[in-house]
């Protein structure tokens, strides 16, 4: 598997609880775009609607060579997800409050595109300067370690 691109911010935003991998309904100047890499998860999530998963605000560049035949960089892309897994998904959303955040573009062995999809409960603020005072004080234990070496 190779990762394209990564969302940090929700690793940041989010508790992450559960991940599944799931396809994604592309057109082909989409593919040849992430391919290069321009893709962008940042503000995007996923939403269920008529049984059926979407991904919105997943930004990907128009690919140079497709001239006329380019595809919208913010259109609405449906996932591929098995029945049982958006069944499941839809009443741990509705019951618990939880919500679908993409988290990773990747490419598997065979040549696919596939995003890694997370099940997500939003963190408080108070979390997010936690983990900002853990990153920091880990920062400086490792610049002291070097020190010393």
């Amino acid at each position: 598997m190779k990762i394209i691109a990564k969302n940090k911010k929700a690793f940041f935003n989010y508790d992450i609880l559960e991940t599944y991998e799931a396809g994604i309904s592309l057109m082909g100047s989409e593919v040849k775009s992430i391919r290069e890499g321009r893709v962008s998860l940042k503000e995007s999530y996923a939403e269920i609607k008529h049984g059926e998963a979407f991904i919105i605000n997943c930004h990907i560049s128009p690919y140079e060579a497709a001239n006329r035949f380019n595809h919208d960089p913010l259109r609405v892309k449906k996932l591929l997800l098995h029945r049982r897994e958006i069944k499941r998904l839809i009443g741990k959303i509705k019951e618990k409050g939880l919500t679908l955040i993409p988290t990773k573009v990747l490419i598997n062995d065979k040549g696919k595109v596939k995003i890694e999809v997370s099940l997500a409960k939003g963190k408080r603020a108070y979390q997010k300067k936690e983990a900002i005072r853990e990153r920091d004080i880990k920062r400086e234990m490792q610049a002291e370690l070097k020190k010393w070496r």
